[in-house]
Protein backbone atom coordinates (compact mmCIF):
# COMPACT_ATOMS: atom_id res chain seq x y z
CA UNK A 1 0.00 0.00 0.00
CA UNK A 2 0.97 3.94 -0.94
CA UNK A 3 0.94 6.19 2.12
CA UNK A 4 -0.32 9.68 2.18
CA UNK A 5 -1.31 12.05 4.78
CA UNK A 6 -4.71 11.15 4.48
CA UNK A 7 -3.98 7.45 4.82
CA UNK A 8 -1.65 7.61 8.16
CA UNK A 9 -4.94 10.01 9.65
CA UNK A 10 -7.18 7.43 9.02
CA UNK A 11 -5.01 4.83 10.30
CA UNK A 12 -4.57 6.73 12.96
CA UNK A 13 -7.72 6.84 13.83
CA UNK A 14 -8.13 3.27 13.58
CA UNK A 15 -5.41 2.80 16.48
CA UNK A 16 -7.31 4.81 18.44
CA UNK A 17 -4.76 7.65 18.54
CA UNK A 18 -5.78 11.25 18.99
CA UNK A 19 -5.64 13.25 15.76
CA UNK A 20 -2.50 15.06 16.64
CA UNK A 21 -0.54 12.40 16.96
CA UNK A 22 1.83 11.32 14.24
CA UNK A 23 0.66 7.41 13.96
CA UNK A 24 4.36 7.21 12.36
CA UNK A 25 6.11 7.07 15.42
CA UNK A 26 3.71 4.94 17.48
CA UNK A 27 4.09 2.54 14.46
CA UNK A 28 7.73 2.69 14.69
CA UNK A 29 7.81 2.19 18.35
CA UNK A 30 5.75 0.36 18.48
CA UNK A 31 7.44 -2.22 15.77
CA UNK A 32 11.09 -1.50 17.98
CA UNK A 33 9.35 -2.74 21.06
CA UNK A 34 7.86 -5.92 19.43
CA UNK A 35 9.88 -9.35 20.35
CA UNK A 36 8.78 -10.10 16.96
CA UNK A 37 10.99 -8.83 14.63
CA UNK A 38 9.87 -8.61 10.79
CA UNK A 39 11.81 -9.96 8.24
CA UNK A 40 13.01 -6.79 5.62
CA UNK A 41 11.29 -6.25 2.69
CA UNK A 42 8.46 -8.77 4.03
CA UNK A 43 5.62 -9.45 1.86
CA UNK A 44 2.77 -11.36 3.14
CA UNK A 45 -0.45 -13.47 1.56
CA UNK A 46 -3.05 -13.61 3.93
CA UNK A 47 -6.41 -15.54 3.09
CA UNK A 48 -9.50 -14.40 5.38
CA UNK A 49 -13.54 -14.75 5.51
CA UNK A 50 -15.78 -12.45 3.94
CA UNK A 51 -17.16 -10.07 6.20
CA UNK A 52 -20.76 -9.85 6.96
CA UNK A 53 -20.53 -6.35 8.36
CA UNK A 54 -19.03 -3.65 6.21
CA UNK A 55 -17.52 -1.41 9.37
CA UNK A 56 -15.28 -4.47 10.48
CA UNK A 57 -13.93 -5.00 7.16
CA UNK A 58 -12.72 -1.10 6.61
CA UNK A 59 -11.50 -1.45 10.47
CA UNK A 60 -9.86 -4.30 9.56
CA UNK A 61 -8.02 -3.01 6.40
CA UNK A 62 -6.72 0.20 8.31
CA UNK A 63 -5.11 -2.08 10.45
CA UNK A 64 -3.40 -3.42 8.03
CA UNK A 65 -2.67 -0.35 6.34
CA UNK A 66 -0.79 0.54 10.16
CA UNK A 67 0.87 -2.62 10.12
CA UNK A 68 2.46 -2.02 6.82
CA UNK A 69 3.38 1.41 7.91
CA UNK A 70 4.68 -0.29 11.51
CA UNK A 71 7.06 -2.60 9.72
CA UNK A 72 7.41 -1.81 6.05
CA UNK A 73 5.97 -5.41 5.11
CA UNK A 74 3.49 -5.36 2.28
CA UNK A 75 0.46 -7.49 3.24
CA UNK A 76 -2.07 -8.75 0.09
CA UNK A 77 -5.38 -9.98 1.75
CA UNK A 78 -7.69 -11.94 -0.32
CA UNK A 79 -11.38 -12.17 0.83
CA UNK A 80 -13.40 -15.88 0.29
CA UNK A 81 -16.96 -16.72 1.06
CA UNK A 82 -16.79 -19.60 4.46
CA UNK A 83 -17.23 -21.97 2.11
CA UNK A 84 -14.58 -21.39 -0.11
CA UNK A 85 -12.18 -21.02 2.91
CA UNK A 86 -11.46 -24.17 4.21
CA UNK A 87 -10.98 -26.21 0.87
CA UNK A 88 -9.12 -23.29 -0.29
CA UNK A 89 -6.41 -23.50 2.74
CA UNK A 90 -6.17 -27.27 2.33
CA UNK A 91 -5.00 -26.89 -1.14
CA UNK A 92 -2.19 -24.61 0.56
CA UNK A 93 -1.14 -26.78 3.41
CA UNK A 94 -0.60 -29.65 0.14
CA UNK A 95 0.72 -27.78 -1.88
CA UNK A 96 2.92 -25.92 0.60
CA UNK A 97 2.56 -22.43 -1.67
CA UNK A 98 0.50 -19.60 -2.04
CA UNK A 99 -0.11 -18.11 1.60
CA UNK A 100 0.99 -17.16 4.92
CA UNK A 101 -1.69 -16.31 6.72
CA UNK A 102 -5.28 -18.17 7.07
CA UNK A 103 -7.92 -16.82 9.17
CA UNK A 104 -10.48 -19.47 9.34
CA UNK A 105 -13.34 -20.91 10.57
CA UNK A 106 -14.09 -23.47 13.66
CA UNK A 107 -11.00 -25.74 14.08
CA UNK A 108 -9.38 -25.04 10.88
CA UNK A 109 -5.32 -25.39 11.89
CA UNK A 110 -6.49 -29.13 13.25
CA UNK A 111 -7.14 -30.16 9.91
CA UNK A 112 -3.31 -30.22 9.04
CA UNK A 113 -1.79 -29.61 12.01
CA UNK A 114 2.08 -30.31 11.23
CA UNK A 115 1.76 -27.76 8.24
CA UNK A 116 1.15 -24.87 10.80
CA UNK A 117 3.58 -22.85 12.51
CA UNK A 118 4.27 -22.99 16.21
CA UNK A 119 2.44 -19.75 17.46
CA UNK A 120 2.99 -20.19 20.85
CA UNK A 121 5.17 -17.72 21.52
CA UNK A 122 2.35 -15.62 20.03
CA UNK A 123 0.09 -17.01 22.76
CA UNK A 124 2.23 -16.48 25.55
CA UNK A 125 2.78 -12.71 24.66
CA UNK A 126 -0.77 -12.06 24.54
CA UNK A 127 -2.31 -13.48 27.42
CA UNK A 128 0.79 -11.59 29.80
CA UNK A 129 -0.37 -8.79 28.16
CA UNK A 130 -3.80 -8.81 27.89
CA UNK A 131 -5.99 -10.57 31.32
CA UNK A 132 -5.49 -14.33 29.86
CA UNK A 133 -7.14 -16.78 27.31
CA UNK A 134 -10.81 -18.13 27.91
CA UNK A 135 -10.81 -21.66 28.18
CA UNK A 136 -12.32 -22.01 24.49
CA UNK A 137 -9.02 -20.38 23.38
CA UNK A 138 -7.23 -22.68 24.46
CA UNK A 139 -9.44 -25.60 23.10
CA UNK A 140 -9.17 -24.21 19.66
CA UNK A 141 -5.62 -22.71 19.29
CA UNK A 142 -3.43 -25.83 21.20
CA UNK A 143 -2.66 -29.15 19.85
CA UNK A 144 -1.09 -30.81 23.28
CA UNK A 145 1.00 -28.02 24.43
CA UNK A 146 2.04 -26.03 21.10
CA UNK A 147 -0.16 -23.25 19.85
CA UNK A 148 -0.82 -23.86 16.17
CA UNK A 149 -3.42 -20.87 16.09
CA UNK A 150 -4.37 -17.87 17.59
CA UNK A 151 -7.98 -17.59 18.41
CA UNK A 152 -8.90 -13.82 17.05
CA UNK A 153 -12.58 -13.58 17.74
CA UNK A 154 -16.09 -15.65 17.55
CA UNK A 155 -19.48 -14.60 16.22
CA UNK A 156 -21.96 -15.92 18.60
CA UNK A 157 -25.20 -17.53 16.95
CA UNK A 158 -27.37 -16.44 19.13
CA UNK A 159 -31.11 -16.44 18.48
CA UNK A 160 -32.63 -12.95 16.54
CA UNK A 161 -35.82 -12.29 16.57
CA UNK A 162 -38.63 -9.60 16.25
CA UNK A 163 -40.12 -8.83 19.45
CA UNK A 164 -43.99 -7.91 18.10
CA UNK A 165 -44.61 -11.30 16.31
CA UNK A 166 -43.16 -13.65 19.41
CA UNK A 167 -45.48 -11.44 21.52
CA UNK A 168 -48.50 -11.89 18.63
CA UNK A 169 -47.50 -15.52 19.27
CA UNK A 170 -48.60 -15.43 23.19
CA UNK A 171 -44.47 -15.20 24.44
CA UNK A 172 -43.68 -12.24 26.37
CA UNK A 173 -40.37 -13.00 26.49
CA UNK A 174 -38.25 -15.69 24.27
CA UNK A 175 -38.55 -19.26 25.36
CA UNK A 176 -35.60 -20.56 27.97
CA UNK A 177 -36.24 -24.03 27.10
CA UNK A 178 -36.54 -26.26 24.27
CA UNK A 179 -40.34 -26.94 24.97
CA UNK A 180 -40.90 -23.41 24.80
CA UNK A 181 -38.97 -22.52 21.52
CA UNK A 182 -41.13 -25.58 20.05
CA UNK A 183 -44.39 -24.13 21.32
CA UNK A 184 -43.32 -20.89 19.99
CA UNK A 185 -42.39 -22.12 16.46
CA UNK A 186 -45.68 -23.70 16.09
CA UNK A 187 -47.61 -20.23 16.72
CA UNK A 188 -45.26 -17.91 14.91
CA UNK A 189 -46.10 -20.52 11.43
CA UNK A 190 -49.68 -20.44 12.52
CA UNK A 191 -49.59 -16.22 12.44
CA UNK A 192 -47.20 -16.53 9.04
CA UNK A 193 -44.60 -14.87 10.98
CA UNK A 194 -42.06 -18.15 10.74
CA UNK A 195 -38.86 -19.16 12.04
CA UNK A 196 -36.09 -20.74 9.80
CA UNK A 197 -32.87 -21.74 10.27
CA UNK A 198 -30.39 -23.49 7.79
CA UNK A 199 -30.47 -27.33 7.25
CA UNK A 200 -28.01 -26.98 4.20
CA UNK A 201 -24.47 -26.72 4.08
CA UNK A 202 -24.13 -23.29 5.67
CA UNK A 203 -20.68 -23.76 7.48
CA UNK A 204 -21.35 -21.41 10.28
CA UNK A 205 -25.05 -21.32 10.57
CA UNK A 206 -25.99 -24.74 10.00
CA UNK A 207 -23.00 -26.11 12.30
CA UNK A 208 -23.43 -24.17 14.95
CA UNK A 209 -27.69 -24.62 15.41
CA UNK A 210 -27.54 -28.32 14.99
CA UNK A 211 -24.68 -28.88 17.42
CA UNK A 212 -26.28 -27.07 19.93
CA UNK A 213 -29.44 -29.26 18.91
CA UNK A 214 -27.55 -32.67 19.32
CA UNK A 215 -25.73 -31.56 22.68
CA UNK A 216 -29.12 -30.07 23.72
CA UNK A 217 -30.90 -33.27 24.04
CA UNK A 218 -27.54 -35.52 25.47
CA UNK A 219 -26.40 -36.16 21.73
CA UNK A 220 -23.21 -36.65 20.90
CA UNK A 221 -21.15 -37.94 17.77
CA UNK A 222 -18.06 -39.41 20.11
CA UNK A 223 -17.51 -39.96 24.09
CA UNK A 224 -14.24 -38.74 25.85
CA UNK A 225 -11.80 -41.23 24.89
CA UNK A 226 -13.42 -40.57 20.73
CA UNK A 227 -15.08 -43.71 20.77
CA UNK A 228 -18.41 -43.04 18.15
CA UNK A 229 -21.35 -42.80 19.85
CA UNK A 230 -24.16 -40.90 17.76
CA UNK A 231 -26.31 -44.19 17.39
CA UNK A 232 -28.18 -43.61 20.97
CA UNK A 233 -31.63 -43.16 22.30
CA UNK A 234 -30.42 -39.47 23.09
CA UNK A 235 -29.24 -38.54 19.62
CA UNK A 236 -33.31 -40.04 18.16
CA UNK A 237 -34.85 -37.86 20.22
CA UNK A 238 -32.76 -34.62 19.01
CA UNK A 239 -33.81 -35.88 15.65
CA UNK A 240 -37.54 -36.05 16.39
CA UNK A 241 -37.31 -32.28 17.46
CA UNK A 242 -35.55 -31.45 15.04
CA UNK A 243 -37.88 -32.36 12.38
CA UNK A 244 -40.76 -30.75 14.48
CA UNK A 245 -38.91 -27.66 14.47
CA UNK A 246 -38.46 -28.12 10.49
CA UNK A 247 -42.01 -29.02 9.99
CA UNK A 248 -42.70 -25.23 11.33
CA UNK A 249 -40.22 -23.05 9.18
CA UNK A 250 -40.25 -21.31 6.40
CA UNK A 251 -39.95 -23.00 3.37
CA UNK A 252 -36.35 -23.58 1.91
CA UNK A 253 -34.19 -24.10 4.72
CA UNK A 254 -33.12 -27.14 3.30
CA UNK A 255 -30.72 -25.74 0.72
CA UNK A 256 -29.52 -22.20 3.03
CA UNK A 257 -26.06 -21.52 3.14
CA UNK A 258 -25.06 -18.70 5.69
CA UNK A 259 -26.44 -15.76 3.71
CA UNK A 260 -29.62 -16.98 2.97
CA UNK A 261 -31.37 -15.99 6.67
CA UNK A 262 -30.01 -12.81 6.89
CA UNK A 263 -31.53 -12.01 3.73
CA UNK A 264 -34.77 -13.28 4.50
CA UNK A 265 -34.87 -11.90 7.52
CA UNK A 266 -34.41 -7.95 6.08
CA UNK A 267 -36.87 -8.55 3.82
CA UNK A 268 -39.52 -9.37 6.30
CA UNK A 269 -40.24 -12.89 5.58
CA UNK A 270 -38.37 -14.54 8.48
CA UNK A 271 -38.89 -13.27 12.27
CA UNK A 272 -36.74 -15.75 13.99
CA UNK A 273 -33.80 -17.32 13.34
CA UNK A 274 -30.20 -18.47 15.03
CA UNK A 275 -27.42 -15.85 13.26
CA UNK A 276 -24.48 -13.35 14.35
CA UNK A 277 -25.68 -9.84 15.16
CA UNK A 278 -25.10 -9.05 11.54
CA UNK A 279 -29.04 -8.98 11.12
CA UNK A 280 -29.47 -6.00 13.60
CA UNK A 281 -26.33 -4.39 12.29
CA UNK A 282 -27.64 -4.59 8.73
CA UNK A 283 -31.48 -3.24 9.89
CA UNK A 284 -29.82 -0.64 12.49
CA UNK A 285 -28.83 0.97 8.74
CA UNK A 286 -31.26 -0.19 6.60
CA UNK A 287 -34.44 -0.86 7.87
CA UNK A 288 -34.38 0.76 11.57
CA UNK A 289 -37.88 0.12 12.46
CA UNK A 290 -37.00 -3.33 12.36
CA UNK A 291 -34.52 -3.34 14.10
CA UNK A 292 -36.35 -1.43 17.25
CA UNK A 293 -38.45 -4.70 16.72
CA UNK A 294 -35.54 -7.12 17.32
CA UNK A 295 -33.59 -8.70 20.14
CA UNK A 296 -31.58 -11.46 20.81
CA UNK A 297 -31.53 -14.41 22.85
CA UNK A 298 -29.14 -17.42 24.26
CA UNK A 299 -30.05 -21.18 22.90
CA UNK A 300 -32.93 -22.29 24.97
CA UNK A 301 -31.82 -25.11 27.41
CA UNK A 302 -32.66 -28.46 26.70
CA UNK A 303 -33.47 -32.42 27.91
CA UNK A 304 -29.20 -32.25 28.78
CA UNK A 305 -30.37 -29.03 31.27
CA UNK A 306 -27.90 -27.16 30.37
CA UNK A 307 -26.06 -24.71 27.82
CA UNK A 308 -24.56 -26.21 24.89
CA UNK A 309 -23.98 -23.88 22.55
CA UNK A 310 -21.44 -23.93 19.68
CA UNK A 311 -20.44 -20.12 18.33
CA UNK A 312 -18.16 -19.58 15.34
CA UNK A 313 -14.52 -18.92 16.34
CA UNK A 314 -12.65 -17.13 13.64
CA UNK A 315 -8.88 -18.49 14.38
CA UNK A 316 -5.24 -17.37 12.41
CA UNK A 317 -3.06 -19.62 11.52
CA UNK A 318 0.22 -19.44 10.11
CA UNK A 319 1.88 -22.09 7.49
CA UNK A 320 5.23 -23.84 8.58
CA UNK A 321 6.53 -23.34 5.38
CA UNK A 322 6.30 -19.30 5.06
CA UNK A 323 9.55 -17.41 4.57
CA UNK A 324 8.54 -14.85 6.62
CA UNK A 325 7.50 -16.60 9.55
CA UNK A 326 8.11 -13.49 12.19
CA UNK A 327 6.38 -10.91 10.16
CA UNK A 328 3.50 -13.41 10.74
CA UNK A 329 3.45 -13.39 14.54
CA UNK A 330 3.84 -9.82 14.43
CA UNK A 331 0.74 -9.39 12.75
CA UNK A 332 -1.25 -11.17 14.62
CA UNK A 333 0.36 -9.81 17.62
CA UNK A 334 -0.46 -6.31 15.77
CA UNK A 335 -3.44 -7.13 15.59
CA UNK A 336 -4.90 -7.91 19.04
CA UNK A 337 -3.01 -5.55 20.82
CA UNK A 338 -5.71 -3.04 22.52
CA UNK A 339 -4.90 -0.45 20.14
CA UNK A 340 -5.62 -2.11 17.78
CA UNK A 341 -8.41 -4.42 18.56
CA UNK A 342 -10.39 -2.29 20.42
CA UNK A 343 -11.42 -0.30 17.91
CA UNK A 344 -11.62 -3.05 15.51
CA UNK A 345 -14.10 -4.90 17.51
CA UNK A 346 -15.48 -2.00 18.09
CA UNK A 347 -16.78 -1.67 14.57
CA UNK A 348 -17.71 -5.36 14.37
CA UNK A 349 -20.51 -3.81 16.60
CA UNK A 350 -20.98 -7.14 18.32
CA UNK A 351 -21.14 -9.42 15.47
CA UNK A 352 -17.09 -10.76 16.86
CA UNK A 353 -16.78 -11.56 20.44
CA UNK A 354 -13.01 -11.57 22.05
CA UNK A 355 -11.12 -14.45 23.72
CA UNK A 356 -8.83 -12.06 25.80
CA UNK A 357 -10.32 -11.13 29.32
CA UNK A 358 -9.02 -7.46 28.68
CA UNK A 359 -11.29 -7.04 26.32
CA UNK A 360 -14.77 -7.82 28.00
CA UNK A 361 -14.32 -3.96 29.29
CA UNK A 362 -14.74 -2.66 25.67
CA UNK A 363 -18.04 -0.35 25.47
CA UNK A 364 -19.43 -2.29 22.27
CA UNK A 365 -20.63 -4.19 24.89
CA UNK A 366 -22.75 -2.19 26.94
CA UNK A 367 -23.79 0.68 24.93
CA UNK A 368 -26.46 -1.21 23.54
CA UNK A 369 -28.45 -4.08 25.58
CA UNK A 370 -29.41 -6.01 22.47
CA UNK A 371 -25.73 -6.39 22.00
CA UNK A 372 -24.49 -7.36 25.43
CA UNK A 373 -25.20 -11.19 24.77
CA UNK A 374 -22.86 -11.47 22.20
CA UNK A 375 -19.79 -10.21 24.62
CA UNK A 376 -19.34 -13.79 26.38
CA UNK A 377 -20.23 -16.54 23.71
CA UNK A 378 -16.19 -16.93 23.32
CA UNK A 379 -16.79 -17.77 27.15
CA UNK A 380 -19.73 -20.00 26.82
CA UNK A 381 -18.92 -22.23 23.33
CA UNK A 382 -18.23 -25.47 23.48
CA UNK A 383 -16.15 -27.19 21.11
CA UNK A 384 -16.89 -29.62 17.79
CA UNK A 385 -15.38 -32.45 19.36
CA UNK A 386 -17.92 -31.95 21.73
CA UNK A 387 -16.76 -34.68 24.68
CA UNK A 388 -14.38 -35.46 22.29
CA UNK A 389 -10.55 -34.22 21.28
CA UNK A 390 -10.54 -31.21 19.32
CA UNK A 391 -7.84 -32.46 16.92
CA UNK A 392 -7.49 -33.44 12.85
CA UNK A 393 -10.43 -35.87 13.35
CA UNK A 394 -13.31 -33.62 14.45
CA UNK A 395 -12.04 -31.03 12.12
CA UNK A 396 -12.84 -33.40 9.91
CA UNK A 397 -16.30 -34.12 11.16
CA UNK A 398 -17.47 -30.93 11.27
CA UNK A 399 -15.64 -29.60 7.74
CA UNK A 400 -17.82 -33.23 6.81
CA UNK A 401 -21.03 -31.86 7.59
CA UNK A 402 -21.81 -35.27 9.65
CA UNK A 403 -23.79 -33.96 12.04
CA UNK A 404 -25.82 -31.17 9.59
CA UNK A 405 -26.35 -33.87 7.29
CA UNK A 406 -27.57 -36.91 10.09
CA UNK A 407 -30.68 -33.66 11.02
CA UNK A 408 -31.29 -32.88 7.48
CA UNK A 409 -31.82 -36.37 5.73
CA UNK A 410 -34.41 -37.15 8.44
CA UNK A 411 -35.55 -33.52 8.53
CA UNK A 412 -36.28 -33.36 4.77
CA UNK A 413 -36.95 -37.60 4.73
CA UNK A 414 -34.36 -38.64 2.71
CA UNK A 415 -33.88 -41.02 5.28
CA UNK A 416 -36.05 -43.01 8.02
CA UNK A 417 -34.44 -41.99 11.71
CA UNK A 418 -32.56 -44.92 12.03
CA UNK A 419 -30.67 -44.21 8.63
CA UNK A 420 -29.83 -40.84 9.14
CA UNK A 421 -28.35 -41.82 12.13
CA UNK A 422 -26.40 -44.88 10.56
CA UNK A 423 -25.58 -42.78 7.83
CA UNK A 424 -23.60 -40.17 10.26
CA UNK A 425 -22.50 -43.52 12.56
CA UNK A 426 -20.66 -44.45 9.19
CA UNK A 427 -19.24 -41.40 8.20
CA UNK A 428 -17.85 -40.61 11.62
CA UNK A 429 -16.21 -44.25 12.10
CA UNK A 430 -14.11 -43.56 9.17
CA UNK A 431 -12.63 -40.58 10.66
CA UNK A 432 -12.27 -41.78 13.82
CA UNK A 433 -10.54 -45.00 13.43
Amino acid sequence: MNFDRRSLIKGGAALGLGAGTNLLDYAKAWAQASPFKVEPNAKLNLMRWKRFVEAEDVEFMKLVAAFEAATGAKITVTNESYDDLQPKASVVANTGQGLDLVWGLYSLPHLFPQKCLDLSDVSKYLGEKHGGWFPSADAYGKLGNKWIGIPIAASGGLVNYRISSINKAGFKEFPKDTAGFLELCKALKANNTPAGMAFGHASGDANTWLHWLLWSHGGNLVDKNDKVIINSPETAKALEYGKALYETFIPGTASWNDSSNNKAFLAGELHTTVNGISVYVAAKKEKPDMAADMDHAYMPIGPAGKPTELHLPFTMLAFQFTKVPNTCKAFIAFMLDAPQFNPWIGAAQGYLSHFLAEYDKNPVWTADPKTTPFRDVAKRTLTPAGLGTLGEKAASAIADFIVVDMFANYATGREDIKGAIAGAERQAKRIYR
